[in-house]
């Protein structure tokens, strides 16, 4: 029976087993002759630790038939032997050497062993070779990682080699390259005449992940032959040279000035010349084309000096005893730069021969002096007088009547309602001023137009702005003059500031940065603005019910580092919008921050927006732009024009747009037709009425177009509440043409025996501009009706809404006015009820561990192409693939992207079929262990 110390001994390993075995029998056949002497027990030795590798076998590669070596030490070893594919190696190949350590006095081994080329060639199977150290002490035995040993190789054709091109001066070139198939991986360089590009000293250069090399503006000299040079520990390949030619297009210069007529007199040219020379075509660019001169027929009028006509016949002899004659320069008159006619125009001489001599009688100059200053005088009177009538005229014209709007606006404006003037108020205006059309009274901020009518306006039409037209306004006066029926505002003096609290953000580390956003200060809204702490872990913001989220990405801030982070829908009468031309606003003005924060990864801006994308052309021309610090907007960038200096990248889809952005901002999306279509915003028509029962016999409808985004419906629910409405019945959709036609309203089927409108013309208009610039205030007009006595309860009645020569909707109304109405609010579409602010891995739906194995797998290129390319095939976010190549993981960014598009879906089964089409099986396999796919 063997010893529970043998037991032990065998578990350790069978060599050390066999070794120690030999050493009981030794002491069994011993222990009957020194049973006497020796003592019953001994001092026990102190327990032996694990054994600790201090070297471990390191992947190596087989360059043509030489073996490599592998290595591996530990201590405390008492044997230490080498297992290759789950074979122990041959004890007669290792080459033991063993040492003591100084400072711990333990057994140190180290041991060598050699891999042949034939070893490696003789393994069957998918698993590559592999082998690993496994060392035993008296405490157990430990074993080392694996150290693969593969054969290194390099083929010698490039699967794609670069092609010469000949590009403009300032284009975008692309030269593809794609290395021979190599182990290990082959590293690429790229020459340019023979010398190797460093990307880090011209930034004009960049090579992708694919080992693709752009120029980013192609200059003279980049005229070159540009090779591909892969290389490994086995070989150095080198593509064929391609030629690239940067060419410049000739242009003209400026002309010059044309020259004098070749002729004096007559009949001639004019000639002037351009030269192509700027630029001058370089490298086999084009010459410029047209003509470098013109020639234009010149006439050139001779001159014609002038001469005298005849004398006139002399006058009759005047009272200074004096005749006199004329003449004219006109026989010919001087013409074409002749010369003028010489001497004097007119003579005059005595008609009396000497025998008249004028005399003046005594004291006539005194009185034709006093005559004159009499008559001056009552020119100055008269002056005076006309002065005087025209200021009291004047004046009367000033005596306006002020009424309230109730009573004004019942009696549609008649005169005969007006009561007495009222001089003593500061607040009217001049009859020549303009009205006030940026006044603001109660909730309403709109505009008022006046309503008079234009001489070639139908009877039956009104423009409408953004005010109502009869609605009774209690705060509002209306001034009318009575030279004209202009009208203006008058408003209230304010008591205070409505605009809430204002919005204090700060970054930790930083002091009173970000306190103000292009000169004035960001305030919070309620249900408007959202703003989190976030570190290293990232995080998403979200304002609810709006369609508006931030996604900030795991590693976008640095580690260790803290913002707060915020993001704040700009309110209409806050900011300068946008659009500039036919452009219209498409999307909420939006602004993430702090601005100026270093970002180490793209993030993430989601708007709404309200482009009708579902026809077949593309009728838009989609533009992001951004605010700077002055409140200028700038071009950030145009959907499909995406060059390599874009900053950012765009993803639309149908009711939202994502923005990967590398700078946070202001940002705001605009939108025009694209030539020859015209295209087509989405709005909604939202029908409001008084929630409270009616007890007087006015009764008011207001209905709102607006934009087709959560965020614009969820300011006029919020209007609405404020002012006592209630929504009747679900906004209806309406699209609306980029045609310069109006929207015109009109109400129908009224039951006259007991309603009547107060509406003065058959409809109403909002005009075109109003709603496509969308930069108004929620749009509405209102119809007001008067029912015949208190005891008329239900009214029904229809709502037309359309477009002059386009698309309608008709709201069908049937209601009990006496009855308190139930609040109707639904949900924005595209809304869901996120949380405003999520922090660290809770805001992702993909785990860190499956993103990471997502990203090791597809973010090296694939001969076959299956890497992160086809992943954005499959995806859908292919439309501008070299964004995507400058990054560091291009996977990385399309999965922050593919989260930001999925934020309230993201179950990973999109993501995984999209891996499984890929034959992505083993990335599969995780996300089944890992997550809930």
């Amino acid at each position: 029976m063997l010893s529970a110390q043998m037991h032990r001994d065998l578990a350790r390993g069978p060599l050390l087993f066999l070794f120690l075995f030999s050493g009981y029998l030794v002491a069994d056949s011993e222990s009957s002759d020194y049973s006497e002497v020796l003592p019953d027990s001994f001092p026990s030795a102190p327990a032996e630790p694990l054994p600790e590798f201090q070297l471990e076998p390191e992947d190596a590669f087989i360059v043509k038939n030489r073996p490599v070596q592998l290595r591996c030490r530990a201590a405390p070893a008492t044997q230490i032997y080498f297992k290759c594919n789950g074979e122990w190696v041959n004890q007669n190949d290792h080459v033991t050497r063993e040492s003591l350590d100084q400072v711990t006095g333990l057994v140190v081994r180290e041991v060598d062993i050699s891999v042949s080329r034939t070893q490696v060639e003789e393994l069957f199977g998918l698993e590559d070779y592999w082998c690993q150290c496994v060392a035993w002490s008296s405490a157990g035995t430990t074993k080392s990682t694996r150290a693969y040993v593969r054969i290194a190789y390099l083929r010698k054709n490039f699967e794609q080699e670069p092609l010469g091109r000949e590009v403009r001066l300032d284009q975008e070139v692309l030269l593809q390259c794609r290395p021979p198939e190599g182990m290990p991986p082959a590293e690429v360089d790229w020459l340019k005449n023979e010398d190797t590009i460093d990307l880090a000293l011209d930034s004009n250069f960049l090579m992708t992940i694919d080992h693709d090399l752009i120029i980013k503006q192609a200059r003279l000299s980049d005229t070159a032959n540009y090779t591909c040079v892969a290389r490994n520990v086995v070989a150095k390949r080198r593509s064929s040279t391609a030629t690239l030619i940067v060419y410049v297009s000739g242009g003209w210069s400026s002309w010059t000035e044309w020259s004098e007529c070749n002729t004096r007199c007559g009949r001639g040219w004019q000639r002037r010349t351009r030269s192509c020379t700027n630029p001058a075509p370089l490298n086999g660019g084009t010459f410029c084309e047209g003509p470098p001169f013109q020639r234009v027929t010149c006439t050139t009028l001779c001159p014609v000096d002038g001469g005298w006509t005849e004398w006139a016949k002399w006058s009759a002899c005047g009272t200074e005893c004096t005749h006199w004659r004329s003449r004219e320069c006109q026989a010919p008159p001087p013409r074409n730069g002749g010369r003028h006619c010489s001497g004097s125009i007119m003579e005059s001489k005595n008609c009396t021969e000497g025998l008249c001599t004028r005399t003046l009688e005594p004291g006539m100059g005194v009185a034709v002096y006093a005559g004159l200053v009499g008559a001056l005088l009552l020119c100055g009177v008269l002056v005076l007088c006309v002065g005087i009538l025209a200021y009291r005229r004047r004046c009367s014209h000033l005596h306006g009547d002020i009424t309230d709007s109730s009573s004004a606006l019942t009696a549609a404006f008649h005169p005969g309602n007006y009561k007495p003037p009222r001089q003593d108020n500061p607040h009217l205006l001049h009859p020549s001023a303009p009205p006030d059309l940026t006044a603001t009274a109660g909730p309403f901020r709109g505009p008022l137009f006046s309503l008079q009518q234009g001489a070639n306006d139908s009877p039956h039409k009104i423009p409408m702005t953004t005010s109502p037209l009869l609605d009774p306004l209690p705060s509002l006066k209306i001034k009318v003059y009575n030279s004209s029926t202009l009208s203006s505002l008058e408003l209230p003096p304010s008591g205070g500031s409505s605009d809430g609290e204002i919005l204090s953000l700060k970054m930790v580390g930083t002091v009173g940065r970000d306190r103000e956003h292009h000169g004035q200060t960001l305030s919070r809204e309620p249900g408007h603005s959202t703003s989190a702490t976030l570190g290293h872990l990232g995080g998403r913001l979200t304002i609810p019910n709006t369609g508006v989220s931030l996604l900030i990405p795991p590693g976008t801030i640095p580690q260790g580092k803290f913002y707060e982070m915020y993001l704040i829908i700009s309110k209409w009468e806050k900011t300068t919008l946008p659009s500039e031309g036919n452009q219209t606003v498409l999307s909420p003005i939006v602004s993430c921050g702090p601005s100026g924060m270093l970002l180490s990864r793209p993030v993430v801006l989601t708007l709404p927006h309200c482009a009708q994308l579902d026809t077949p052309t593309p009728d838009w021309i989609l533009t992001l732009k951004t605010q700077t610090h002055q409140g200028a907007w700038e071009e950030v960038l145009t959907v499909g024009e995406e060059t390599l200096s874009s900053p950012c990248y765009l993803q639309l889809e149908e009711e939202s747009c994502h923005v990967l952005l590398e700078q946070l901002g202001t940002y705001g999306l605009v939108g025009q037709s694209a030539p020859p279509q015209s295209a087509c915003k989405r709005l909604q028509l939202a029908l409001f009425a008084p929630r409270a029962p009616c007890l007087s016999l006015d009764y008011s409808l207001r209905i709102y177009c607006i934009q087709d985004t959560p965020h614009a419906l969820k300011e006029v629910l919020e209007l609405e509440k404020s002012l006592g409405g209630v929504l009747l019945e679900d906004p209806k959709p309406l699209m609306f043409k980029d045609s310069y036609h109006n929207l015109r309203l009109s109400i129908h089927d009224i039951p006259h025996s007991h309603w009547r409108s107060k509406l003065l013309a058959k409809y109403q208009e909002i005009p075109f501009y109003h709603i496509w610039s969308g930069s108004q205030r929620p749009l509405h007009c209102t119809f007001s009706l008067e029912r015949g006595s208190l005891a008329v309860s239900q009214l029904a009645c229809k709502i037309c809404v359309r477009q002059v020569e386009g698309e309608g909707q008709i709201f069908q109304l049937n209601t009990d006015i006496q009855e308190t109405l139930p609040p109707h609010s639904p949900m924005p579409s595209g809304g869901t009820c996120l949380p405003s602010s999520q922090v660290g891995p809770y805001a992702f739906r993909l785990p860190a561990t499956i993103r990471h194995k997502i990203c090791a797998s597809l973010d090296a290129p694939s001969a076959r192409g299956c890497d992160w390319r086809l992943l954005a095939h499959s995806l859908g976010f292919d439309r501008y693939l070299n964004y995507f190549a400058t990054k560091p993981s291009p996977t990385g960014v399309l999965l922050d992207l593919w989260e930001a598009c999925h934020q309230g879906d993201a179950d990973l089964v999109s993501l995984a079929t999209a891996l499984e089409d890929m034959g992505k099986s083993e990335v599969l396999v995780v996300m089944t262990t890992d997550g809930d796919c």
